[in-house]
């Protein structure tokens, strides 16, 4: 045997053997480097299709469930209310109706429905504007907690739904109310905002060049009941100015309106 020939081919065999596992090595690194960005670039990847998105709510950390009662409109509260017939569709539902329909001026026309509010509706301070449907001559009122919107839910017992003649004047409006509202267990972290919009990024909920409009923190019902609902802290999130989404802030699913 040629001892000299046979450790040459040794020693080629191991550099060979070192180039591979060195560049298995340098491979397996990059590809972690490239998960880890991956993981940690949404805002890239929403720059690379131009979807822009206004400037996101701070830190919201904690949250929990809340647990409503649908309200029950006793006749003592249905006589405050004055220049109006009042009847109950159901326990749940109160409608009126104005012995004279309420004009709304050109101007100023969200003061002056916050004003109405609460001088003709029951907990009239307790909603916000929500929508103006011009062509169903409706305008729709969202009740709040704590400065949060109670978004449309299955039951809808958390709004006022106001309607207008062919003058926009205010003839009539549905009205239903959340009671009793309580925490229901400890808190639990919130999903940062970034991280609702990444889901709908992954979902293709979100287009090329759409630019999100609007992110805030409120509730949807998670659990509807017969005479309560369960509450969970929801992201509402309006792309362009008019495609709304809700993503649950516990656990980051896309729920879908009317669900």
């Amino acid at each position: 045997m040629d001892w000299s020939k046979t450790k040459t081919i040794f020693i080629i065999t191991f550099l060979i053997l070192d180039l591979f596992l060195a560049h298995r090595f340098l491979q397996k690194r990059d590809e972690g480097q490239l998960d880890m960005i991956t993981e940690t670039s949404i805002e890239d990847q929403l720059a690379d299709e131009k979807i822009t998105y206004t400037t996101l709510p701070g830190t919201i950390e904690k949250g929990t469930y809340l647990n409503a009662k649908s309200k029950v409109f006793s006749d003592k509260e249905i006589k405050k209310l004055k220049k109006q017939d009042v009847t109950l569709l159901n326990k749940n539902v109160l409608q009126g109706t104005f012995h004279q329909p309420v004009p709304i001026p050109a101007s100023n026309a969200p003061d002056r429905l916050d004003q109405f509010l609460k001088e003709n509706i029951l907990y009239g301070d307790s909603y916000i504007l929500w929508n103006v449907d011009k062509e169903n001559k409706t305008i729709t009122f969202y009740q709040q907690y704590k400065g949060k919107v109670i978004y449309d839910n299955a039951s809808g017992s958390a709004m006022v739904v106001v309607h207008l003649n062919e003058k926009n004047e205010i003839i009539s409006y549905e009205q239903s109310f959340l009671s009793n509202i309580e925490k229901m267990d400890d808190s639990q972290e919130i999903l940062p905002p970034m991280k609702a919009i990444e889901n709908l990024f992954q979902k293709n909920e979100l287009t090329s060049g759409s630019k999100i409009t609007k992110v805030e923190l409120g509730y949807y019902t998670f659990s509807p009941l017969s005479n309560s609902q369960v509450l969970t802290p929801t992201w509402h999130i309006v792309v362009d100015k008019k495609a709304e989404y809700f993503v649950n802030a516990f656990e980051g699913q896309i729920i879908k309106k009317g669900n």
